[in-house]
């Protein structure tokens, strides 16, 4: 019953919190807000008290409802694959494709050689060169999660949000690939010992079997879904495939040196995608499972900042790696966005706006960090403490630039909607006015 009570405290509390701050006059995005309540709810703030039922009392603790992120994350993936419409595609597609490849790899080389230039001018002390490569690679995520719910939370559209979404779809298959790319050449470094089939053949059959796994079940939802006329039925089918899909993606599996794994991000976009480009009624199926999924996204983001380890600013190096790592990769996803909107022909908006909103990491990058700890003891510290200094700082940050940035594009509206006579108003007291 506690775990019941903390969350159920946690989500009061984050939305509570979005109040507040309207209040107070901060414009942050809930995402943001929800983040910060996390952080207020974890273990080093409110969590240190140890009430029980109020905050989360220890990392570990905190562990305990990954779950929670877990489906969130799915949801989170299933509904980006509604931006992979076929239709829309046929516009964007070369310009999307190109932009996301470009932007992560440029990303990764741009961290990797001012950390390895580190790496080797400390002759090793401060961080290795394995260590470098390593942070390179997950330089190439960005987090999704954050990203669609400011797009939602704001009603985004336009250029730059079209082109967006699915460049940051396609930013976890590439990462997936450079990540493993990268780590099986540090691994070999620190072994001596290369196996092709950890560099090359395994992140390709984890894309390949993700995308397999997810189009097989996108096809068999759409079926189903033709079985039901009822819309809450179809909502119903719908949560239950997604959790299906997040379940069966941490299956693992043995095919002589390969290893079968799935990645439950890439199983559940490619569910939405085919559910979105074969079923008719997958606009409306979309919506109520967004509706839906409203309060598991506010829990997501509270439960993330509560993860936030404020004790990474105990190690002053780990901080001064840190802050390189968070302007390299900034540097990198920026300008690498910039030239290759450029080289696409995208419009000048985008082109100058695109870089600001690839900037959030979370999730994903975490997900690396625990395969970066086979590295080594030390090297795999090393790694997790940097790269959680790093989300600490973009997870607060990111969303607030991505607002920004859409806003500076014109793909927000600057001015708040009243949505029962559908009219503009600038501030509360013009609204208490037109009532």
């Amino acid at each position: 019953m506690t775990e019941i009570l903390t969350l159920a405290t946690a989500l009061a509390a984050a939305l509570l919190a979005t109040r507040l701050f309207k209040k107070m006059g901060f414009n942050f995005p809930d995402v943001t807000i929800f983040l910060v309540t996390g952080l207020l709810l974890g273990p080093y703030v409110l969590g240190r008290l140890g009430i029980e039922g109020i905050g989360f009392h220890s990392i570990e603790g905190v562990d305990s409802y990954s779950f929670v992120s877990t489906v969130a994350l799915g949801f989170i993936a299933f509904s980006i694959g509604n931006e992979f419409k076929l239709s829309q595609l046929k516009g964007i597609g070369r310009q999307a494709t190109v932009i996301g490849i470009f932007q992560a790899l440029a990303a990764m080389l741009v961290v990797d050689v001012v950390l390895v230039a580190v790496a080797v001018f400390s002759k090793g002390r401060i961080l290795s060169v394995p260590t470098a490569i390593t942070l390179g690679a997950i330089a190439t995520a960005t987090a999704p999660a954050a990203t669609l719910m400011v797009v939602k939370q704001y009603k985004a559209h336009g250029e730059l949000t079209s082109l967006l979404l699915p460049i940051v779809a396609l930013d976890d298959a590439v990462g997936l690939v450079a990540f493993a790319v990268s780590f099986g050449i540090a691994e070999a470094m620190i072994s001596g010992s290369v196996s092709i089939a950890t560099i090359l053949v395994n992140p390709v059959v984890e894309i390949a079997a993700s995308c397999i796994l997810g189009a097989f079940l996108g096809w068999v939802l759409t079926r189903l879904e033709e079985l039901f006329f009822s819309n809450s039925n179809r909502l119903s089918l719908s949560i239950a495939f997604v959790m299906l899909a997040v379940a069966l993606s941490s299956l693992s599996f043995e095919l002589g040196p390969v290893t079968v794994k799935f990645s439950s991000l890439l199983v559940c976009m490619m569910l939405g995608t085919v559910l979105c480009n074969l079923c008719p009624r997958s606009g409306d199926i979309m919506k109520r499972t967004d509706g839906w999924t409203v309060p598991l996204n506010t829990l997501f983001f509270v439960i993330s900042g509560a993860g936030l380890e404020l004790s990474v600013f105990k190690n002053a190096w780990f901080v001064i790696i840190g802050i390189i790592y968070i302007i390299t990769r900034s540097l990198g996803k920026y300008f690498g966005a910039r030239f290759s909107a450029e080289s696409t022909s995208c419009s000048e908006k985008v082109v100058r706006y695109l870089g600001f909103t690839l900037l959030p990491q979370a999730g994903v990058a975490l997900g690396m960090c625990q395969t970066a700890q086979t590295l080594g003891l030390t090297e795999g510290r090393i790694i997790k403490n940097i790269i959680l200094f790093a989300i600490l700082i973009y997870e607060l940050a990111g969303p607030s630039i991505t607002h920004w940035a859409l806003l500076r594009a014109g793909d927000i509206d600057p001015t708040p909607l009243n949505k029962k006579d559908h009219t503009r108003f600038d501030t509360p007291k013009d609204y208490k006015s037109r009532k």
